[in-house]
């Protein structure tokens, strides 16, 4: 072997003081070295402005309901009303307000029912442990396991999009703990979505967080108002959501946890896809025919196919946001699934 080729640099190749070669060894340039600290500084500036955004969105919306300790986690919840349980699960990127600006916890409270609305972990005021994944799995056992402490027996459970799939599978893996469900706008298969490729940085470990701390909160201020819009089309924005706590959606902490679940949504629902079939309970499964996030022909059509107790309801004119669009049929919905699982015989499909 000719050493020279490996233990030395041959003659006339020897870089000069000015060569590139030299300035990497020499470190970053001037100019590098300002364009670095100019990251940095921004970064700084971008994550100091979240944190007091964070400080002024806890103070105009603090926590008003109760918290319970389950499985590691410190659940936040209201509860009101009287008469048979109704449990409602928020979907991704907003707290368990979104149910109540919407009129349907209210209305559901009117009805007769006792109204338990639940921020998931991460959203709101609801921790989220780091040691394991937040799958819809994982949160339908949390939710089950706060039924058993909380003594709340035989609920009918509401979901609303990735709420869905935690209702599924805590009637899936929990039977016991759940007598009829009612599903909102639901992402019951996997397909393909660009729009949860964004969602990827910020659900990263490590680089996730600093992301979540600086850069994509200030995105979601700039692009959030036309996601509201596309959530509701095709019917306008509702007035009520004029009344949602946005500023509670923008914190660090909710924006990381809203990426992963955007992240883990297409595993998510091909995992509890398989498991449809063994459903036993009533099972009102709602949509509206504009739906562009979850599209009904894909979904909740398919999915009654599927569940031999349920039924479907689709209603014209409204999009992703039935709750605020159809809070009266949601409601009757509601009343449905609760009657036909007090009746002794099986649902008709």
């Amino acid at each position: 072997m000719n050493k020279s080729a490996f233990g030395r640099i041959p003659a006339g190749k020897i870089p000069s003081s000015g060569s590139k070669l030299s300035r990497i060894g020499a470190g970053i340039t001037p100019k590098g070295a300002l364009i670095a600290s100019g990251v940095v500084a921004a970064l700084a500036a971008a994550a100091l402005y979240n944190r007091r955004e964070t400080t002024v969105a806890e103070r105009n919306t603090p926590p008003t309901g109760s918290f319970v300790e389950v499985d590691g986690v410190d659940l936040h919840y209201i509860a009101r009303g009287t008469g048979r349980p109704l449990v409602l699960l928020h979907g991704n990127g907003v707290p368990l307000q979104d149910m109540i600006v919407s009129g349907l916890f209210d209305r559901s409270v009117e009805a007769g029912y006792r109204v338990i609305a639940f921020d998931r972990p991460g959203y709101g005021y609801s921790s989220r442990p780091s040691d394991r994944m937040w799958t819809p799995r994982e949160q339908g056992d949390l939710f089950a396991h706060a039924l058993a402490t909380l003594k709340i027996e035989q609920p009918v459970v509401l979901g609303h999009s990735w709420g869905t799939m935690v209702a599924l599978a805590m009637a899936l893996d929990h039977p016991e703990s759940v007598a009829a469900l009612v599903l909102l706008s639901g992402y019951y298969y996997p397909t393909v979505r660009p729009d949860a490729l964004p969602q990827l940085p910020t659900a990263a470990p490590w680089l996730g967080t600093l992301f979540a701390h600086t850069l994509t909160p200030l995105i979601a201020r700039l692009f959030g108002p036309l996601q509201v819009k596309a959530s509701f089309s095709p019917a306008p924005v509702s007035p009520w959501f004029a009344d949602f706590p946005a500023r509670m959606s923008l914190r660090p902490s909710q924006i990381r946890a809203a990426s992963i679940e955007g992240a883990i949504m297409v595993p998510g629902a091909a995992t509890i896809s398989k498991r449809y079939g063994e459903l036993d309970l009533p099972v009102v499964i709602m949509a509206g025919d504009g739906d562009k996030i979850a599209w009904p022909e894909r979904h909740a059509v398919l999915m009654h196919h599927e569940i031999a107790r349920s039924v479907l309801r689709v209603v014209p004119g409204v999009g992703h946001m039935i709750h605020y669009d159809a809070t009266d049929e949601v409601v009757d919905g509601i009343r449905d699934a609760d009657q036909r699982s007090r009746q002794a015989t099986p649902m008709a499909a």
